[in-house]
C-alpha cells in the first residue's frame, strides 16, 4: 500500500485483495490513514512542535536524493508535522506525523530545516553535525553509529479503517533494539554532560 525506505524499521500495510487495495488506497489518498514515525535528528530542535511544508522532488544534482523546492515551482506537495519527544543536547528525538507520503519525505524535510537524521548516510547525517571537537565525543558518536548502523527512523504507528469490517484499526511497532540502544546511549551521555531535557 505504501513503502518505507530501505533501512527504516517499522510498520507497513499490505493489501491481500484488489478490493482491499482500492479501499486502503483511498484512505492514503484522502489522508485519513494515520502514520507516525520516530526519528533521532541532529541538533537541538528549537520549537516543541512545528510543520514542514515544502514541495519535494528529485535533486537536480543527485538523482538519489530528494530535495525541497520551497517556492513550489517543482516537485509534489509534502507536509510533515513534528513534535519533540526528548532532548539530548546535540541530538533530539522527535515524532513525525505525515500528511503526505512522498519518497524520503521525513529525511529531506528534516535536512531542509537543519536537523538531518542521525546516521542518514545518504543525506549527510553519518558525520558529526553538532557537538564538540573532543576526541572522546567523536569516539562516542562513532560508537553510536555502530549501535545504529542506519538512518534513525522508525515507522511506529499505523491506523486505518479495515476494508471489510469498516472498523478503525491501529497498530504500533516497538522500537527495535538498535534504535533503543542508540537512544539509551544519548540519554546517558546527555545526563552525564548535563545536556538536554526530557
Amino acid at each position: 500500500m505504501h513503502r518505507i525506505d530501505k533501512d527504516t524499521s517499522g510498520l507497513l500495510v499490505v493489501a491481500k485483495t484488489d478490493n482491499a487495495m482500492a479501499f486502503l488506497a483511498q484512505q492514503f489518498h484522502d489522508k485519513t490513514s494515520e502514520r507516525q514515525y520516530l526519528a533521532l535528528v541532529w541538533g537541538d530542535v528549537v520549537n516543541e512542535q512545528g510543520t514542514v511544508n515544502g514541495h519535494l522532488g528529485r535533486d537536480p544534482k543527485n538523482r538519489l536524493l530528494m530535495t525541497v523546492f520551497p517556492d513550489g515551482d517543482q516537485g509534489k506537495p509534502a507536509i510533515t508535522h513534528y513534535e519533540v519527544v526528548e532532548r539530548f543536547g546535540y541530538v533530539t528525538l522527535i515524532k513525525c506525523v505525515l500528511e503526505t507520503g512522498r519518497t524520503h519525505q521525513i529525511r529531506a524535510h528534516m535536512k531542509h530545516i537543519g536537523h538531518t537524521l542521525f546516521n542518514d548516510a545518504r543525506y549527510g547525517g553519518d558525520k558529526i553535525l553538532k557537538g564538540t571537537t573532543f576526541t572522546k565525543y567523536k569516539q562516542f558518536v562513532d560508537n553510536s553509529f555502530k549501535q545504529l548502523p542506519r538512518q534513525a527512523l522508525h515507522a511506529q504507528t499505523l491506523g486505518f479503517v479495515h476494508p471489510e469490517t469498516k472498523k478503525k484499526m491501529s497498530f504500533m511497532a516497538p522500537l527495535p533494539d538498535d534504535f533503543e540502544g542508540a537512544i539509551e546511549k544519548w540519554r546517558n551521555y546527555a545526563q552525564h554532560q548535563h545536556l538536554g531535557n526530557s
